[in-house]
């Protein structure tokens, strides 16, 4: 990842409050895909006898990385907020272990984006969680 690139990726997680109280960090920001990981915290727990992640830290996760990857296209815009977003959870995600999501831009049209993302702990045959969405796209006027 380029440094021009690395930068802009960080200001997108830095603007947005949520992604900073999650802990959010940048992995990969590459034309039209980012790849987010979301550190394992006691906070974030959403069951205590089992330790696993709230399912709602692993959404914002998805919508921010597929954000990003909006962001990152070539014909992405200035600016994006979500419009659809499904995910469907396959598995609880392992106590103690990072989550990290990866989300493709596969399509851009003049205001709307369309975004693929998958979810996934160090197990990276099975996915925690997979995603679809829709995305508005912003443009200079």
């Amino acid at each position: 990842m380029d440094e021009a690139r690395r930068k802009a990726g960080q200001r997108f997680i830095e603007a947005l409050p949520h992604a900073r109280a999650l802990g959010l960090r940048l992995v990969t920001f590459g034309e039209g895909m980012a790849e987010i990981s979301l550190p394992y915290h006691e906070s974030l727990i959403g069951d205590p006898q089992t330790g696993v992640i709230h399912g709602g830290a692993v959404s914002a996760l998805m919508d921010t990385c597929a954000g990003a990857a909006v962001m990152n296209h070539p014909e992405g815009g200035l600016g994006t907020a979500t419009l659809d977003l499904r995910i469907d959870y396959m598995r609880p995600a392992t106590p103690g272990q990072a989550v990290l999501a990866h989300a493709e831009c596969y399509h851009v049209t003049r205001s709307v984006a369309f975004v693929r993302a998958t979810a996934m702990d160090d197990d990276r045959a099975r996915p925690v969680a997979t995603a679809t969405g829709a995305f508005t796209v912003e443009r200079k006027r």
